[in-house]
């Protein structure tokens, strides 16, 4: 197929899975520029859909995390930010929990629009990147695809990010989390006990 008359390698590689390759059959210029055309109307619906963000329209006046929350999404989504969401809070059952979250992971495995429809509440979850119950004293640590826990450390708790390696210290005292990232504490206006995001704008090593 012929890449300099159809000027996207994509499109070309679309219409050979849709079987116009080795079949022999010789397209009129009507007929290959209907085909073309269809092509891109799939890509480009596959790419809007790509873009979707489950903030996108909702209004979040009154509430400053989920505004928060929303800023981070698309730089999340695609991999430019890796956000770590600290959340003190209590849970259905009136216990006090604490825990990080790690944004971009819960993002690609969880649908964020009853969060930003307030259907839902975000609590730290015992999958998450951290996880402490104050009343039963359970606590769970897990790595993501994003981050790896390191608990056994003088200076407490610390996030590996695996993309760039760097590492983002979550003390509240400490002078900086770490380089390329940000602590940011959010006013929740009372939703919560506690919301500090730590941003960490990843770069890949080269």
């Amino acid at each position: 197929m012929d890449l300099y008359y159809l000027e996207d390698e994509e499109l070309a590689r679309q219409l050979v899975e849709l079987g116009y390759r080795g079949s022999g059959e010789v397209l009129k210029r009507e007929e290959f520029e209907a085909r073309k055309q269809l092509a891109e109307a799939s890509r480009l619906s596959k790419r809007s859909q790509k873009k979707t963000l489950a903030s996108a329209g909702k209004n979040l006046e009154g509430y400053p995390f989920l505004e928060a929350l929303a800023h981070r999404e698309e730089a999340n989504k695609t991999g430019k930010m890796t956000s770590i969401i600290f959340i003190r809070d209590k849970n259905a059952k009136g216990q006090e929990i604490s825990g990080y979250i790690d944004f971009a992971h819960r993002l690609k495995t969880e649908d964020f629009e009853p969060y930003f429809t307030g259907k839902k509440r975000l609590l730290p979850k015992l999958s998450d990147l951290s996880f402490y119950n104050w009343e039963t004293q359970k606590s769970t640590s897990n790595a993501t695809p994003n981050y790896q826990v390191i608990a056994d450390n003088a200076s407490g708790l610390l996030f590996k990010n695996k993309r760039d390696r760097k590492i983002v210290n979550v003390d509240p005292k400490a002078a900086r989390p770490g380089d390329n990232s940000s602590r940011v504490p959010i006013d929740s206006q009372g939703q919560y006990i506690q919301v500090v995001i730590y941003d960490h704008i990843t770069r890949r090593k080269t």
